[in-house]
């Protein structure tokens, strides 16, 4: 299992750089092989066939999040994902990973602020019984008070070892809840230790009930496999679930920032850290938006790859950075940030590390970047992650993530395209708009000494598959 949060410490394109890989690298006729099916309902299948290899990855996706919880009430969505593998009347508490793997198989699940999300990868000839089990449990799950005893100890344990003994791991935590006031982005995925200290089994109960319905969900299947034999199966085991009334999804605006936030986090680590994050735009409008593309290409300028800006002026150059980052998603359900981050060299302090960082954004903010720059940048998008332009699994993950972000996968050769016509002029004019102290939160680490680290610790979080 595996709890999904927005961290960048290397160079990131997003989602639209992978989606580019996917539709460039994999196939150049992305809408021809991918299907869509809606049953009565509201369950959308979406299929994307590839027939290399007699696999297939399925995927269910729920539109519930952690954005989707409300203050007091943390990491329910997290929580739930793990008891949705303690059964039902049909299948025993450990039954449905034990009879993935029976079959040959092997399955996961994670939470993000934007979904939950259920898969298998299992040889063809099985994907009905992942749907038995998938459908199953989106409509039997059996929780109770004494399995939600059990299991909300191995979250609490998680958010020990992921995040409260993990300094980078808290610096970007506390930086996400001071650059957030109101939207719910301003939460970790795991939830705050106190959240989970007074979780009880109804809440997980209220918040399955609340969202798992066939029409809150995607399922998206990648592989060896005919469309329509799998909508056939869909409508065989998920047909017959009914829809819920979902509640009403308002508007969680975020306030405009009115000037630079700052936090330095005290906590045991051998070097300190710095992260800065500039409130930004992500994309709402596939074909009119341009800002939120610029802004990838801005991140591969500065990060895209090893003779990148930061690591050239900051590591090699002037030698004050052990290592530098920048990283922006531009397709999710909420609010956008662009992140810059780095570790300063041993002898140069968190101070002069933020100076040379700022110099070389200003640096694009004066002067601009030049074409060759660019076309390297463009270049790396696609060969940066070519090694998975063969793999099912991230197909399906594609998909699945735009489609609950709120963009048709229909959309992703023009999300390429418009990649492509992102002009140096459009990449200075973002980052002269979006990374200004106005909308920037500074989070700071301020390494403690490492004796007594585990006395210090209360908390954590993430899945690790």
């Amino acid at each position: 299992m595996l709890t999904v949060t927005f961290r960048r410490a290397r160079a990131c394109l997003g989602m639209l750089a992978a989606t580019c890989l996917f539709a460039a690298g994999v196939c150049a006729q992305t809408q021809s092989l991918t299907t869509e099916h809606r049953l009565a309902n509201g369950l959308r299948v979406i299929v994307k066939e590839d027939h290399r290899a007699p696999t297939v990855v399925s995927m269910i996706w729920y539109k519930a999040g952690s954005m989707d919880e409300v203050n007091g009430g943390t990491g329910v969505a997290h929580v739930l994902e793990h008891m949705m593998f303690k059964g039902t009347k049909k299948v025993p508490n450990g039954e449905f990973s034990k009879r993935i793997a029976a079959a040959g198989g092997r399955d996961n699940a994670f939470t993000s602020r934007d979904a939950t999300g259920y898969h298998q990868q299992l040889q063809k000839s099985r994907l009905p019984l992942a749907f038995e089990l998938e459908s199953d449990r989106m409509a039997n799950l059996v929780l109770s008070a004494e399995e939600f005893a059990k299991e909300i100890k191995v979250v609490m344990e998680e958010r020990r070892l992921r995040t409260d003994d993990r300094a980078n791991s808290l610096v970007f935590e506390q930086l996400m809840a001071t650059a957030f006031v109101a939207h719910p982005y301003r939460t970790p995925t795991v939830g705050w230790m106190s959240d989970l200290v007074s979780m009880n089994w109804h809440d997980a109960r209220d918040w399955y009930d609340r969202w798992y319905a066939p029409n809150n969900a995607i399922i998206v299947v990648a592989g060896d496999v005919v469309p329509q034999e799998v909508f056939a199966l869909a409508e065989k085991y998920f047909g017959a679930i009914k829809p819920k009334a979902l509640p009403e999804r308002k508007p969680q605006d975020e306030p405009p920032q009115r000037g630079i936030r700052r936090i330095d986090v005290k906590a045991p680590a051998e070097q300190p850290s710095i992260v800065m994050g500039y409130r930004a735009p992500v994309l709402r409008d596939v074909e009119n938006d341009w800002e939120p593309y610029a802004l990838e290409m801005l991140a591969g300028v500065l990060d895209g790859h090893a003779a990148a800006r930061l690591n050239s002026a900051l590591v090699r150059t002037e030698k004050i950075a052990n290592a530098v980052g920048a990283g922006y998603d531009s397709t999710q359900r909420g609010p956008g940030m662009f992140i810059v981050n780095g570790i300063p060299s041993a002898g140069k302090s968190v101070a002069e590390l933020e100076q040379g960082l700022r110099r070389e954004i200003a640096k694009i903010v004066a002067d601009g970047i030049t074409d060759e720059e660019l076309k390297r940048v463009k270049a790396q998008v696609v060969s940066s992650q070519v090694f998975q332009r063969d793999s099912i699994y991230y197909q399906a993950m594609i998909i699945g993530s735009l489609e609950i972000a709120g963009y048709p996968h229909s959309a992703m050769d023009r999300m390429i395209d418009k990649l492509r016509e992102v002009t140096p002029a459009q990449v200075q004019a973002v980052a002269k708009k979006y990374l200004v102290d106005e909308s920037l939160t500074i989070a700071v680490l301020d390494p403690q000494p490492l004796d007594g680290a585990k006395a210090a610790a209360p908390a954590g979080v993430r899945h690790a598959q």
